[in-house]
């Protein structure tokens, strides 16, 4: 980054800070140009990390020089001593393992050369310990994170959340994995210790010199970035050795665009136990799984009966319909592009170009990693029947059931939006004012069908006090700009939700076979991903935190673009 652009964006922020005080004086806001490395008096955790993000060389590939990426170090200074898990000689930062209840303060160093904040993506926090832009802070500052660890027992990870930068610092690496566990948690016996594994999924491209390659231009920005080489737990052409008894993989999509259709290649079925932030209320089964960035999954993943010897292979299935329709039309001609696991090192730019250029191509067929079964035991846990209790949410919980808020999807050339806006981060819609301990209907759906001046950025009027409507097709709509449409995985901040219906439609189900039967829609989710034509809808409590809490495209590219709102529970 440029001192010049590094300065600009520092002013930028300052002056929306001031504005956003401005307009929401009853909010704790952050102190602009200040080092917020204040600890909290009176606050006692149990749990004390010193975090520190700077640039570091690894050995990501198996031969050649060690890799420069932007990496998180971690210390512990007070709590468990396994609440740290170290990977050596990796890129992705320390697991860090939680228990419910726990109180937990983060002292986060950036150490790198430009702005950084981190986000616990997956953990109902305050606004203030949530990695919103607006804590972003400059190189050399800190910043204290506080928090009791409220989540039920399951799977988060956490990463940089800083505004035009998000995209490139979790691509060179500002990334890690997070477990919580609870007393339910413990008393269904899941495999714990040596058969409780990470499984991070994400694709990189490399060059002749083992560096990482990124996007240039702003039209590899509006496809996301796809690389050529896929890693799991920051490795290419990855074996696990394996037992002859049961696994709980915890999945992370932490790729920046790329969509994953999990499958084995023998055609064996997948069995879920979690998704975002949570087990199930039971196991489910698919033939595969789709898993969308920022999504996750435990997978309950069972070698019992498996001979020693015995390897498997995990595939990303073909699949169609996440891109648009030029762009899946052109990778028909060409038969979609299939490197091996690890993939070939092209050194060229993956993702790049509105149709893709020269990664692996969104939905083409891939290895993602191989189990071999090295050793037979005799006991094994058994797949429980039921995990945990659940309480389901249903328009009976809501205040909004003929009303919900809008989430309108919509990619107009060049400016990915939601409900028509760019990302501002002193503004909010009437609509996106939610109050506290509300639980809101939220319906999420493609807008094609915009016209200029309805509801976008040129119609400032509307960002305090809009019409809830704003002129958006509630329906979905299906204009000119269905020839960019494509998935979005859309991320909110807070608490989890509940989705209550998928509806398919549009000009593309055909398409959409392909991938319906890998949604699991049961389990408390904080990411969904939401197919071209599709609209989902959803229910999430806002309970516990007032404030801003953003909602967004998670492929990291669309959210840089500004492909990202905020709900203010006031």
């Amino acid at each position: 980054m440029t001192i010049k652009n590094k300065n600009r964006r520092q002013f930028l922020q300052h002056a929306a800070l001031g504005a956003a005080t401005a307009a929401f004086p009853g909010l704790v806001l952050a102190n602009k140009g200040q080092v917020k490395s204040r600890a909290t008096p009176g606050f006692n955790p149990d749990v004390e990390i010193a975090m520190t993000a700077r640039e570091g060389y690894v050995p990501v590939l198996k031969s050649g020089p060690n890799t420069r990426v932007q990496k998180y170090y971690g210390k512990l200074i007070k709590g468990p001593k396994d609440t740290l898990q170290h990977l050596k000689g990796n890129y992705l930062g320390p697991i860090i393992n939680y228990e419910k209840g726990q109180k937990v303060r983060i002292y986060f160093n950036n150490g790198l050369k430009e702005p950084s904040i981190i986000h616990w993506h997956g953990l109902h926090v305050p606004q203030k310990s949530d990695g919103h832009p607006m804590y972003t802070i400059q190189s050399g500052e800190k910043f204290v994170y506080e928090f009791e660890v409220m989540n039920r027992a399951g799977t988060s990870f956490y990463h940089s959340h800083t505004h035009e930068l998000t995209a490139e610092q979790v691509y060179q690496g500002l990334a890690g994995i997070i477990t919580v566990t609870d007393d339910e948690e413990k008393k269904i016996e899941l495999p714990t210790g040596e058969y409780d594994i990470p499984f991070v999924l994400q694709d990189r491209t490399f060059n002749n010199r083992n560096q990482l390659q990124y996007l240039k231009g702003m039209h590899g920005r509006m496809s996301g970035f796809l690389g050529d080489t896929i890693l799991v737990n920051g490795k290419p052409n990855v074996e696990f050795e394996v037992k002859s008894r049961a696994y709980r993989f915890r999945g992370l999509n932490g790729s920046n665009s790329r969509i994953y259709k999990l499958g084995w290649d023998d055609g064996t079925p997948l069995t879920a136990i979690g998704t975002d932030a949570g087990l199930l209320e039971k196991p489910e089964t698919r033939p595969y799984i789709m898993l969308a960035p920022g999504e996750r999954i435990d997978l309950w993943l069972d070698f019992s009966g498996r001979a020693v010897g015995t390897k498997l292979v995990m595939y990303s299935l073909p699949y169609t319909g996440a891109m648009p329709p030029m762009y899946e039309k052109m990778q028909k001609g060409k038969g979609g592009s299939s490197k091996g696991m690890g993939g070939g090192m092209m050194g060229g730019m993956g993702g790049m170009g509105m149709m893709g250029g020269g990664g692996l191509a969104q939905g083409a067929k891939f290895p993602i990693a191989s189990f071999k079964v090295t050793e037979k035991v005799s006991d094994s846990p058994r797949l429980p029947k039921r995990l945990v209790k659940f309480d389901r949410l249903t328009e009976r919980d809501v205040d909004n059931a003929h009303d919900p808020l809008p989430i309108a999807i919509s990619m107009k050339p060049m400016r990915p939006m939601l409900n028509g806006k760019s990302y501002s981060m002193d503004r909010v819609l009437d609509f996106e004012r939610v109050p506290l301990g509300s639980t809101k209907k939220i319906k999420i759906f493609h807008d094609h069908g915009m016209k200029k001046g309805e509801h976008g950025d040129d119609d400032e009027k509307m960002d305090m006090g809009g019409k809830k409507s704003g002129g958006m097709n509630m329906g979905g709509g299906m204009g000119g700009g269905m020839m960019f449409s494509m998935a979005h995985p859309i991320h909110l901040h807070g608490q989890q939700y509940q989705i209550i219906s998928r509806k398919p439609g549009g000009m593309r189900l055909d398409e959409y076979e392909t991938v319906k039967d890998g949604f699991i829609d049961s389990g408390w989710k904080d990411t969904v991903l939401v197919m071209p034509g599709e609209e989902i809808e959803i229910i999430k409590p806002f309970q516990d935190f007032k404030g801003f809490f953003l909602y967004h495209c998670h492929n990291l590219e669309h959210e840089d673009l500004g492909m990202m709102r905020q709900f203010y529970v006031y």
